[in-house]
Protein backbone atom coordinates (compact mmCIF):
# COMPACT_ATOMS: atom_id res chain seq x y z
CA UNK A 1 0.00 0.00 0.00
CA UNK A 2 2.29 2.52 -1.00
CA UNK A 3 0.08 5.33 -2.59
CA UNK A 4 -3.27 6.57 -0.90
CA UNK A 5 -5.93 9.28 -2.74
CA UNK A 6 -7.85 11.39 -0.73
CA UNK A 7 -10.57 12.79 -2.89
CA UNK A 8 -11.18 16.49 -1.18
CA UNK A 9 -14.27 18.55 -1.42
CA UNK A 10 -15.90 21.21 -0.08
CA UNK A 11 -16.55 19.65 3.12
CA UNK A 12 -15.92 21.59 6.38
CA UNK A 13 -15.08 18.09 7.76
CA UNK A 14 -12.64 17.71 4.78
CA UNK A 15 -9.37 18.46 6.68
CA UNK A 16 -10.85 14.98 9.37
CA UNK A 17 -10.47 12.99 6.42
CA UNK A 18 -7.21 14.30 5.11
CA UNK A 19 -5.79 14.31 8.70
CA UNK A 20 -6.88 10.37 9.13
CA UNK A 21 -5.65 9.47 5.59
CA UNK A 22 -2.02 11.43 6.89
CA UNK A 23 -2.12 9.36 10.21
CA UNK A 24 -3.01 5.80 8.13
CA UNK A 25 -0.20 6.67 5.21
CA UNK A 26 2.37 7.47 8.15
CA UNK A 27 2.01 3.90 10.02
CA UNK A 28 2.34 2.20 6.39
CA UNK A 29 5.04 4.28 5.51
CA UNK A 30 3.13 5.50 1.86
CA UNK A 31 2.09 8.63 -0.09
CA UNK A 32 -0.54 10.97 0.10
CA UNK A 33 -2.38 12.48 -3.14
CA UNK A 34 -4.94 15.09 -2.60
CA UNK A 35 -7.10 14.55 -5.15
CA UNK A 36 -8.43 18.43 -6.28
CA UNK A 37 -11.16 18.31 -8.78
CA UNK A 38 -12.78 21.50 -10.82
CA UNK A 39 -15.03 22.25 -13.43
CA UNK A 40 -13.97 24.78 -15.90
CA UNK A 41 -15.05 25.11 -19.61
CA UNK A 42 -12.06 24.64 -21.36
CA UNK A 43 -11.95 27.43 -24.83
CA UNK A 44 -9.35 30.06 -26.36
CA UNK A 45 -8.41 33.06 -24.81
CA UNK A 46 -9.47 33.85 -21.21
CA UNK A 47 -11.17 30.76 -20.52
CA UNK A 48 -7.25 29.02 -20.60
CA UNK A 49 -6.71 31.65 -18.55
CA UNK A 50 -9.73 31.22 -15.97
CA UNK A 51 -8.99 27.80 -15.65
CA UNK A 52 -5.42 28.17 -14.62
CA UNK A 53 -6.23 30.77 -11.98
CA UNK A 54 -9.12 28.15 -10.57
CA UNK A 55 -6.56 25.70 -10.05
CA UNK A 56 -4.12 28.07 -8.82
CA UNK A 57 -6.26 29.30 -6.14
CA UNK A 58 -7.29 25.51 -5.27
CA UNK A 59 -3.61 24.41 -4.85
CA UNK A 60 -3.26 27.66 -2.70
CA UNK A 61 -6.07 26.72 -0.30
CA UNK A 62 -5.13 23.03 -0.01
CA UNK A 63 -1.31 24.19 0.71
CA UNK A 64 -2.45 26.23 3.36
CA UNK A 65 -4.85 23.11 4.44
CA UNK A 66 -1.82 21.10 4.97
CA UNK A 67 0.51 23.10 6.60
CA UNK A 68 -1.68 23.32 9.31
CA UNK A 69 -1.70 19.39 9.91
CA UNK A 70 1.23 17.45 11.27
CA UNK A 71 2.21 15.32 8.10
CA UNK A 72 4.73 13.75 9.81
CA UNK A 73 6.96 13.12 7.03
CA UNK A 74 4.15 11.86 4.60
CA UNK A 75 4.79 12.63 1.20
CA UNK A 76 1.55 14.48 0.62
CA UNK A 77 0.93 16.02 -3.40
CA UNK A 78 -1.86 17.51 -4.98
CA UNK A 79 -3.72 16.04 -7.89
CA UNK A 80 -5.80 17.94 -10.31
CA UNK A 81 -8.69 17.24 -12.63
CA UNK A 82 -10.76 19.30 -14.29
CA UNK A 83 -14.32 17.59 -15.06
CA UNK A 84 -16.19 14.80 -13.18
CA UNK A 85 -14.72 13.51 -10.35
CA UNK A 86 -15.27 10.01 -11.59
CA UNK A 87 -13.57 10.50 -14.90
CA UNK A 88 -10.58 12.32 -12.45
CA UNK A 89 -10.39 9.39 -10.36
CA UNK A 90 -10.19 6.66 -13.59
CA UNK A 91 -7.36 8.63 -14.83
CA UNK A 92 -4.96 9.82 -11.62
CA UNK A 93 -5.41 6.26 -9.97
CA UNK A 94 -4.12 4.95 -13.11
CA UNK A 95 -1.57 7.62 -13.29
CA UNK A 96 -0.24 7.53 -9.74
CA UNK A 97 -0.79 3.88 -9.48
CA UNK A 98 -3.10 4.58 -6.55
CA UNK A 99 -3.74 1.13 -4.26
CA UNK A 100 -6.44 2.94 -2.00
CA UNK A 101 -8.94 5.67 -1.65
CA UNK A 102 -10.07 7.33 1.51
CA UNK A 103 -12.93 9.00 1.60
CA UNK A 104 -15.71 10.37 3.96
CA UNK A 105 -19.41 9.01 4.12
CA UNK A 106 -21.23 11.90 3.03
CA UNK A 107 -19.08 14.57 0.81
CA UNK A 108 -20.63 17.67 0.49
CA UNK A 109 -24.33 15.86 1.63
CA UNK A 110 -26.13 17.84 4.41
CA UNK A 111 -28.70 15.88 4.66
CA UNK A 112 -28.37 13.22 8.18
CA UNK A 113 -30.11 10.74 6.82
CA UNK A 114 -27.90 9.72 4.18
CA UNK A 115 -24.76 7.67 4.72
CA UNK A 116 -22.96 7.73 1.36
CA UNK A 117 -23.73 10.89 -0.20
CA UNK A 118 -24.11 11.48 -4.03
CA UNK A 119 -20.55 12.46 -4.84
CA UNK A 120 -19.65 9.74 -2.12
CA UNK A 121 -21.58 6.95 -3.22
CA UNK A 122 -20.47 7.33 -7.19
CA UNK A 123 -16.71 6.94 -5.98
CA UNK A 124 -17.99 4.10 -4.28
CA UNK A 125 -19.75 2.46 -6.99
CA UNK A 126 -18.40 3.34 -10.20
CA UNK A 127 -14.58 2.96 -8.96
CA UNK A 128 -12.66 -0.57 -8.91
CA UNK A 129 -9.90 1.07 -6.39
CA UNK A 130 -10.26 -0.63 -2.89
CA UNK A 131 -12.09 2.10 -0.64
CA UNK A 132 -11.76 3.08 3.03
CA UNK A 133 -15.10 4.82 4.07
CA UNK A 134 -14.44 6.79 7.52
CA UNK A 135 -17.07 8.34 9.53
CA UNK A 136 -17.09 11.60 10.60
CA UNK A 137 -14.59 12.34 13.77
CA UNK A 138 -12.71 9.54 13.43
CA UNK A 139 -9.21 9.88 14.12
CA UNK A 140 -6.36 7.17 13.13
CA UNK A 141 -5.59 4.73 15.83
CA UNK A 142 -3.88 1.05 14.83
CA UNK A 143 -6.75 -1.47 13.47
CA UNK A 144 -6.08 -4.54 15.53
CA UNK A 145 -9.75 -6.04 14.67
CA UNK A 146 -11.48 -6.43 11.12
CA UNK A 147 -14.82 -8.13 10.36
CA UNK A 148 -15.05 -9.44 7.13
CA UNK A 149 -18.29 -9.67 6.07
CA UNK A 150 -19.90 -11.65 2.63
CA UNK A 151 -22.55 -13.61 1.46
CA UNK A 152 -20.00 -15.53 -1.26
CA UNK A 153 -16.84 -17.42 -0.46
CA UNK A 154 -16.29 -17.32 -4.53
CA UNK A 155 -13.21 -14.95 -5.28
CA UNK A 156 -12.00 -15.28 -8.38
CA UNK A 157 -8.81 -13.49 -8.10
CA UNK A 158 -6.90 -13.49 -4.93
CA UNK A 159 -4.79 -10.11 -5.33
CA UNK A 160 -8.62 -8.58 -3.99
CA UNK A 161 -7.30 -9.24 -0.61
CA UNK A 162 -4.35 -7.59 -0.50
CA UNK A 163 -5.13 -4.52 0.77
CA UNK A 164 -6.94 -6.01 3.81
CA UNK A 165 -4.43 -8.55 4.18
CA UNK A 166 -1.71 -5.50 4.42
CA UNK A 167 -3.34 -3.93 7.39
CA UNK A 168 -3.93 -7.27 8.88
CA UNK A 169 -0.29 -7.90 8.89
CA UNK A 170 0.99 -4.17 9.63
CA UNK A 171 -0.81 -4.23 12.74
CA UNK A 172 -1.35 -8.28 13.34
CA UNK A 173 -4.97 -7.70 13.55
CA UNK A 174 -7.44 -10.07 14.26
CA UNK A 175 -9.65 -11.36 11.76
CA UNK A 176 -13.47 -12.84 11.84
CA UNK A 177 -14.69 -14.26 8.25
CA UNK A 178 -18.74 -14.11 8.82
CA UNK A 179 -20.29 -15.73 6.28
CA UNK A 180 -24.15 -14.49 5.83
CA UNK A 181 -26.49 -17.07 4.20
CA UNK A 182 -29.57 -14.80 2.87
CA UNK A 183 -32.44 -16.02 1.04
CA UNK A 184 -31.73 -17.85 -2.95
CA UNK A 185 -27.86 -18.36 -1.38
CA UNK A 186 -26.69 -21.54 -3.38
CA UNK A 187 -24.13 -24.15 -2.21
CA UNK A 188 -21.84 -22.60 -4.86
CA UNK A 189 -21.97 -19.41 -2.33
CA UNK A 190 -20.81 -21.33 0.71
CA UNK A 191 -17.49 -22.51 -1.13
CA UNK A 192 -14.73 -20.12 -0.04
CA UNK A 193 -11.71 -18.81 -1.48
CA UNK A 194 -8.84 -20.76 0.26
CA UNK A 195 -6.73 -16.97 0.10
CA UNK A 196 -9.45 -15.54 1.86
CA UNK A 197 -9.79 -18.41 4.24
CA UNK A 198 -6.19 -18.07 4.97
CA UNK A 199 -6.66 -14.70 6.27
CA UNK A 200 -8.09 -15.85 9.18
CA UNK A 201 -9.05 -19.53 10.44
CA UNK A 202 -12.13 -18.28 12.41
CA UNK A 203 -15.56 -18.69 10.21
CA UNK A 204 -18.64 -17.88 11.28
CA UNK A 205 -21.71 -18.86 9.37
CA UNK A 206 -25.20 -16.91 9.86
CA UNK A 207 -28.39 -17.25 7.97
CA UNK A 208 -30.22 -13.48 7.80
CA UNK A 209 -32.87 -11.97 5.96
CA UNK A 210 -29.80 -9.44 4.51
CA UNK A 211 -26.08 -9.54 5.09
CA UNK A 212 -26.39 -5.98 6.42
CA UNK A 213 -28.91 -7.84 9.22
CA UNK A 214 -26.45 -10.20 9.42
CA UNK A 215 -23.53 -7.93 10.18
CA UNK A 216 -25.69 -5.87 12.42
CA UNK A 217 -26.17 -9.42 14.59
CA UNK A 218 -22.39 -10.03 14.90
CA UNK A 219 -21.36 -6.20 15.15
CA UNK A 220 -21.68 -5.81 18.80
CA UNK A 221 -20.22 -9.39 19.80
CA UNK A 222 -17.02 -8.87 18.03
CA UNK A 223 -16.61 -5.01 18.41
CA UNK A 224 -14.52 -4.66 15.36
CA UNK A 225 -12.48 -1.64 14.41
CA UNK A 226 -12.85 -2.15 10.98
CA UNK A 227 -15.45 -3.64 8.93
CA UNK A 228 -14.75 -5.32 5.53
CA UNK A 229 -17.04 -5.90 2.36
CA UNK A 230 -16.98 -7.20 -1.25
CA UNK A 231 -18.18 -4.66 -3.54
CA UNK A 232 -19.11 -7.15 -6.43
CA UNK A 233 -22.86 -7.12 -8.72
CA UNK A 234 -24.22 -9.84 -6.71
CA UNK A 235 -23.22 -9.48 -3.51
CA UNK A 236 -23.34 -6.71 -0.27
CA UNK A 237 -24.52 -3.64 -1.96
CA UNK A 238 -26.82 -5.26 -4.49
CA UNK A 239 -29.69 -3.15 -3.97
CA UNK A 240 -27.64 -0.18 -2.23
CA UNK A 241 -25.82 0.35 -5.66
CA UNK A 242 -29.07 0.75 -7.62
CA UNK A 243 -28.60 4.30 -6.52
CA UNK A 244 -25.86 7.00 -5.64
CA UNK A 245 -26.70 7.66 -2.27
CA UNK A 246 -27.19 5.61 0.55
CA UNK A 247 -29.69 6.27 3.81
CA UNK A 248 -28.51 5.58 7.17
CA UNK A 249 -31.79 3.14 7.61
CA UNK A 250 -30.40 1.19 4.67
CA UNK A 251 -26.81 0.93 5.92
CA UNK A 252 -24.17 2.70 7.48
CA UNK A 253 -21.31 1.57 9.46
CA UNK A 254 -19.87 3.19 12.87
CA UNK A 255 -16.17 2.33 12.28
CA UNK A 256 -14.00 2.57 9.31
CA UNK A 257 -15.48 0.72 6.78
CA UNK A 258 -13.40 -1.07 3.71
CA UNK A 259 -14.85 -2.37 0.34
CA UNK A 260 -12.81 -4.11 -1.58
CA UNK A 261 -13.89 -4.32 -5.51
CA UNK A 262 -14.20 -7.33 -7.50
CA UNK A 263 -16.41 -6.05 -9.81
CA UNK A 264 -14.63 -7.95 -12.55
CA UNK A 265 -15.91 -11.48 -10.98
Amino acid sequence: MNNILVPLGTSPDAHETLKYAIDFAADFGANVFIMDVYQVAIGAGSLGKVEEKVEATHRENIKALVAEMDTKSVDVKIASYNGDIIDGLKEITKELDINLIIIAPRSNDINEELYLGNTSGRIVKQTNIPTLVVPKGTGYLPIKSILVAFKSGILKRSKVLYPLISIMRKNKASVNLLLIKTPGYTEDDLKINTALLDVSKNLIISENPTTYHGVLEHFQAKNPDMLCVFRRKRGFFKKLWEKSTVLKSEFHATVPLLILSVKKD
